[in-house]
């Protein structure tokens, strides 16, 4: 038996007057559930991002982080809840907003280029149904070479690698210029030179003064990587900067009896409670 949300109507359509969300924050959630079939998957979720922060989403599978980031975007229905970007609903505010989703999510036969597929980040500036312009191709180009990728421009996306097409992906974003930023599992599936040049890619972003939200998969480079986490199954376990939320105690509350801890994840945690 599903447990009775708070009802669309006791809640407020707005954060405004709600004191534990600030406007000042990129992403504010509140009592967020989502269900697929009648079955919750995210139940009574709140949380509120601090800005300029690569902040990392981490789970079992199933936990419900992909809906998460899909739900905040309005991509999946909500059951109940309130979320606000800035203190504006979606709408107002997508324009500042870039997503990146799996790379498995994506037609890779459909007949475009990489340039093609950056240029499409564009439209928010270009207008639809208007030409890409040579100025807005040169900042898809300098995307494309930010990460590594300007010298296949030219090539079709079903004729790249794994790697090659998640970082043309993340080029499109760059390309949107936005200030929050939401991606789901890029480092999945690809080679370790991808990777150095996705977290390379997160930091310069960072650097830029915007926020990072990630669906990432791997313990180990949590402390690395991340500067705050949301621990998230069903619920959020816990959130905040690494060093005080990404410990054993909070892994074990988050994947439950399904967590058995690898020494490469314990190794992480234990780093990352003695500083080193």
């Amino acid at each position: 038996m599903i447990p009775q949300s708070p009802s669309k109507s006791s809640l407020p359509n707005t954060l405004e007057h709600r004191p534990e969300h600030s406007s000042q924050s990129p992403l504010s959630v509140h009592a967020m559930t989502v269900a697929y079939h009648k079955k919750p998957v995210l139940w009574d979720v709140d949380y509120d991002a601090t800005p300029n922060k690569l902040i990392a989403i981490v789970g079992p599978n199933g936990a419900g982080k992909s809906t998460f980031i899909k739900s905040c975007l309005g991509l999946v229905p909500k059951a109940a809840g309130l979320v606000e970007f800035w203190g504006m609903p979606y709408r107002r505010a997508r324009s500042r907003i870039g997503y990146v989703p799996q790379r498995e999510s994506v037609d890779w036969d459909f007949p475009v280029s990489a340039l093609d597929v950056v240029a499409m980040g564009r439209y928010r500036h270009i207008g639809w149904c208007r030409p890409v312009s040579r100025k807005h191709k040169q900042v898809a180009l300098e995307c494309l070479d930010l990460v590594g990728m300007k010298p296949f421009a030219s090539r079709q996306i079903s004729q790249l690698s794994g790697g090659q097409q998640q970082r043309v992906f993340l080029a499109r974003a760059l390309a949107q210029q936005a200030d929050l930023y939401f991606m789901d599992e890029p480092f999945a599936g690809v080679d370790a030179a991808t990777e150095r040049a996705i977290i390379e890619v997160l930091r310069r972003l960072k650097g830029e003064g915007k926020t990072v939200i990630v669906v990432h998969h791997d313990l180990q480079s949590v402390p690395e990587y991340f500067d705050e986490v949301i621990l998230l199954n069903m619920r959020v376990v816990a959130a905040g900067p690494v060093r005080e939320v990404f410990t054993k105690e909070n892994l074990h509350k988050t994947y439950g009896g399904r967590l058995t801890l690898l020494s490469e994840a314990a190794e992480a945690v234990a780093r990352n409670e003695i500083g080193v």
